[in-house]
């Protein structure tokens, strides 16, 4: 299992991908018809709101020791 640091780090970038996407994913969902946007509009929505809920729920549980004193916290993971 990874490093609460690390999971959250992960899970905060994937946070950012998705807010980033959503101009890209209207632009995509341009052509469709008006109830299929919304339908993608929603399910985009749903999954920000579900990234963003564990991400909370991450951050409540991380340990309070934020790293060895030496170290310091582990970096954010490259793409």
């Amino acid at each position: 299992m990874l490093p609460a640091e690390l999971r959250i780090a992960r899970v905060r970038k994937t946070l950012r991908w998705f807010e980033q996407d959503i101009p890209l994913l209207n632009m995509r969902v341009r052509d469709l018809s008006a109830e299929r946007q919304e339908s993608a509009r929603r399910f985009a929505a749903a999954l920000i709101d579900k990234t963003r809920a564990e991400l909370n729920k991450l951050l409540e549980e991380r340990p309070l020791d934020l790293g060895d004193s030496q170290h310091g916290p582990p970096c954010e993971p490259a793409d």
